[in-house]
């Protein structure tokens, strides 16, 4: 499939509400191998950039395009992309949008899209220069998203999450502590040829110079070494595991942490993953399987006790809650599409009743960590003094970190330019006085 007309149909459906995430799987293998780079990189950028280029084409466009020619609208948006970020030449970028108007099905647009962008050529600058205080184009974030970063943050930060949400995510890798030292790692790195330094906060991390394909990575099928942004590789440390706890991962899928766990304290009694998406439990498995080891999986909501809990106590919990993922849109940049501001309250909804379901599953003494990929206090701060100001049994514990901001009941962390993605975490210990629920213990 050719590039373009691959990518003019991802942005279609992304328009249409799916993610970007389940799409490119699917349409990635239907072009050349030697093409994906570049596909993924017009897919990216041009959601990435697409509160701009929306307003641009309002501007080219005179009707707006109908729902099922969203394929048509996708293709200008990615031409336009690539006239304004990428190093190809203006006229190989028109004649090949054009071109693949053919492989859209839809000949009747190719004076349209041909129009459009050379319209946009002409008037660059002009256009460019209209937009200057349009502070929804300069950020290339909705609306409602600013008002809600600016609210709840210095304008400082706010610009430092632009900046860096507009910017590509670095790869970072999780050495296998069961495997080997990390120093050594990078060694071996630097003999494939690929260089990186040390994470800052996790003491698993490498972050390389420039991302490779996981099959370049020395190791990678052995299980040496995992693909975990450094945040997500912090949760392991906030468990404080030791030998024969149980631990519960909720919310598991893909898996990482999951294995991050299992690496970091190989003598737990049991480590239980559950997600409810059965289309992703398979991604849990293989990256154990890969990586030598062993947990109970099981595909079941975790606010539904009676579809998996047995009624014995964890002593360890993992709530990777479900979030507006605005932590992470540096490498979901669909999410500037996808999410709506009623879905935050919609989502701290959910996120309240998993962490008072989850709390009864929690054995007296136990630890609980709350954790989410959202820069919004509405998921995190909010929803933890919310839960404990109703329980008096339930404790926080401060977390004292270098890494991020502390907040009244955790730490925030928000994506940085070749750092970490934005992530909150808080722990929650049960005080032995007062329990819920039943705690047998192990058996």
């Amino acid at each position: 499939m050719p590039i373009r007309v691959a990518a003019a149909e991802v942005i279609a459906q992304v328009l249409r509400g799916q993610s970007l995430s389940m799409l490119l799987p699917e349409y990635a293998p239907r072009v050349d191998e030697k093409d994906r780079a570049l596909f993924k990189e017009i897919c990216f950028g041009s959601l990435r950039w697409y509160p701009q280029i929306s307003i641009l084409l309002k501007q080219l466009i005179q009707k707006p395009l109908r729902e099922k020619d969203l394929e048509i609208q996708g293709l200008i948006v990615s031409g336009i992309y690539q006239l304004m970020y990428m190093r190809i030449s203006e006229h190989a970028v028109v004649n090949e949008t054009v071109s693949a108007v053919n492989g859209l099905n839809r000949q009747w647009a190719k004076g349209l899209v041909n129009a459009v962008l050379r319209s946009f050529q002409r008037q660059k600058m002009s256009l460019l220069e209209e937009q200057v205080n349009n502070a929804t184009f300069q950020s290339a974030h909705p609306k409602w998203l600013m008002k809600k970063l600016i609210d709840a943050w210095s304008q400082a930060t706010t610009d430092d999450i632009i900046a860096a949400n507009n910017d590509r995510g670095p790869m970072t890798l999780r050495v296998n502590r069961r495997h080997g030292l990390r120093s050594e790692y990078i060694q071996r790195l630097e003999a494939a040829g690929i260089t990186g330094v040390q994470t800052i906060h996790s003491e698993d991390g490498v972050v390389l110079d420039s991302p490779v394909d996981v099959t370049a990575l020395p190791g990678f099928a052995e299980g040496d070494v995992s693909v975990q942004d450094e945040a997500a590789q912090l949760a392991v440390g906030l468990l404080s595991l030791k030998p024969g706890l149980s631990v519960l991962d909720a919310c598991s899928a893909p898996g990482g942490k999951t294995c991050h766990i299992l690496e970091a304290e190989p003598n737990l009694s049991s480590v239980l993953a559950i997600d409810s998406e059965a289309r992703r439990m398979p991604r849990v498995q293989e990256n154990l399987s890969r990586l030598r080891l062993s947990a109970q999986l099981k595909i079941a909501d975790a606010g539904d006790l009676d579809s998996w809990w047995d009624e014995h106590t964890f002593d360890r919990i993992l709530l990777d809650a479900p979030c507006s993922a605005t932590g992470v849109i540096r490498r979901h940049p669909d999410i500037k599409i996808l999410r709506k501001p009623t879905d935050i309250d919609k989502l701290a909804i959910i996120q309240a009743r998993l962490l008072e379901i989850l709390w009864q599953t929690l054995s007296n003494e136990g630890i609980l960590v709350y954790a989410t990929c959202s820069i919004l206090p509405e998921e995190n701060d909010q929803v933890v003094k919310a839960f404990v100001s109703s329980h008096n049994e339930a404790e926080i514990m401060t977390i004292e970190a270098n890494w991020g901001v502390a907040t009244d009941c955790g730490r925030q962390l928000f994506p940085t330019i070749n750092g970490s993605d934005g992530f909150y975490y808080a722990r929650l210990r049960k005080k032995p006085s007062v329990g819920k629920g039943v705690d047998k213990g192990p058996e």
